[in-house]
């Protein structure tokens, strides 16, 4: 909460906010008919934002990645 957002208000700043600011209605969100892309991280971003540095498995336009 350094920057005065919740992990969450964080999160949604970096995904669903931008994407539905500049239209991509394709983005930031996970529902049937967005764009594939995803990454999973580690542990509970929504209550430590720092969780988001510990990368799993990232898939791009619905494919998995093997290297990042």
């Amino acid at each position: 909460m350094k920057a005065g957002l919740t992990p969450t208000e964080a999160l949604k700043a970096a995904t669903s906010l931008p994407a539905r600011r500049f239209g991509l209605i394709d983005r930031g969100r996970i529902v049937n008919g967005a764009r594939a892309d995803l990454l999973l991280v580690k542990d509970d971003p929504t209550s430590n934002v720092s969780d988001t540095l510990f990368i799993q498995p990232v898939w791009r336009q619905g494919v998995r990645l093997t290297t990042i």
